[in-house]
C-alpha cells in the first residue's frame, strides 16, 4: 500500500480566528463542536486540515511553539491567475499580513499570505497543484 498524506494539522493559538481566516482562503471549515478545541476540514482531495489549540501542547512535553520563522507552507489552487490575484486582494483588505504580493515565480504565478498564527498560505494558479482535474 502506498503511503498517503492524510492529514495536516496546525497548532493554533486562537481556532475562532484560524476558522475566519481559512474561510476567508475558500474553505467550508465548520464550526467546532462545542468544548473541542479541534475542528476538521476535509477537502476535495481528501486530505483534511485540522485546526487545534491543544494537540502538540498535550501530547508532546517538549513541543514549543515556534518564536520565528515558518517552517511550511500551505498551497491553495484556487484557478486562473485573475482569481490569484482577488484572493490576495481580499485577504490583504481583510488585515491579514502579505508576504509575496502576486508574482510569476520561476515556477507557478502565486503569492504568499500569513495566516493567523504565521504559517504561510500560498495562494496559486498552478495547474500541479489541482486536484478536480477532470473538471479542466
Amino acid at each position: 500500500m502506498e503511503i498517503q498524506l492524510s492529514m495536516l494539522i496546525l497548532e493554533v493559538r486562537d481556532l475562532a480566528t484560524s476558522i475566519a481566516f481559512y474561510r476567508d482562503v475558500g474553505l467550508d471549515v465548520p464550526d467546532p463542536v462545542s468544548g473541542r478545541p479541534v475542528v476538521i476540514h476535509r477537502m476535495g482531495s481528501g486530505v483534511s486540515l485540522l485546526l487545534t489549540t491543544s494537540f502538540a501542547a498535550t501530547h508532546d512535553p517538549a513541543w514549543t511553539r515556534p518564536a520565528g520563522g515558518y517552517q511550511q507552507l500551505l498551497e491553495f489552487y484556487v484557478g486562473d491567475n485573475a482569481a490569484v490575484d482577488r484572493r490576495w486582494a481580499d485577504l490583504v483588505a481583510a488585515g491579514h499580513p502579505s508576504r509575496m504580493p502576486p508574482t510569476q515565480t520561476a515556477g507557478p504565478y502565486a503569492a504568499m499570505i500569513d495566516d493567523p498564527d504565521g504559517n504561510v498560505v500560498l495562494l496559486t494558479s498552478d495547474e500541479a497543484a489541482r486536484v478536480d482535474t477532470d473538471d479542466a
